[in-house]
């Protein structure tokens, strides 16, 4: 199990971050969740020491990293309030999936409504399948302003480019037991838990209402 504030993570394998902390509130405004934190974190750490050889040899085909100080996204965190997401993307429409393996069901909902209306805690009795949360799907022509302010890690898989994933996500909610290729998960604001089976089987759990960015490497 891996948990983090803040925490940039690459995902089968799966290498996490924490990147450098911005002058944006603490929270950004978003809600602190009441699920508790595991403290028992088995995941290997790495810091900007880290050279990409040593990435690709150690960690890119076989196991998750954590990566303490490898990117500042103080400017991006900055954005990333909420505040400044209601205020710049407020009226824009936001579709949003269901929180189980396939992500089945889709809805469509401006961003505002769901802020204040949908972004709550999870109620334990919900199944995933019935969840609807802010995950990928982006529209990146009216979020590319904020999406070009990100500062992605400097590690590569050769053969491979990136795609941005930008979601929020209430607390207790999450993703169940799912597998996809490599990539890096950044949490801006909030607590999120990854546990792993193996190096590609994992579940996502959001412990705050989680601002997040993923970058799938394919």
């Amino acid at each position: 199990m891996a948990a983090a504030r803040r925490l940039l993570g690459l995902l089968a394998p799966l290498a996490w971050a924490r990147p450098a902390g911005g002058a944006a509130p603490a929270g950004g405004g978003w809600q602190a969740g009441a699920v508790p934190e595991e403290p028992r974190c088995t995941v290997e750490r790495a810091d900007a020491a880290l050279t990409s050889a040593l990435f690709l040899q150690r960690f890119a085909f076989s196991r998750p990293v954590i990566l303490r100080g490898v990117t500042d996204n103080s400017a991006f965190r900055a954005l990333c309030t909420r505040e400044k997401l209601l205020a710049a993307f407020g009226q824009r429409l936001v579709r949003l999936s269901t929180a189980n393996t396939y992500s089945y069901r889709k809805v469509d909902v401006p961003f505002q409504e769901y802020v204040e209306q949908l972004l709550k805690p999870q109620d334990p009795t919900t199944l995933g399948s019935d969840t609807l949360y802010f995950f990928g799907d982006n529209n990146f022509t009216e979020w590319g302003p904020l999406f070009q302010q990100y500062v992605p890690p400097p590690f590569r898989i050769p053969g491979t480019s990136g795609a941005y994933s930008f979601g929020i996500a209430g607390s207790g909610s999450g993703v169940p037991f799912h597998w996809h290729g490599p990539g890096y998960s950044e949490v801006i604001f909030g607590r999120k838990v990854l546990y792993f089976p193996d190096r590609w089987w994992h579940a996502t759990l959001n412990l705050d209402t989680s601002v997040f960015i993923s970058t799938f490497l394919g």
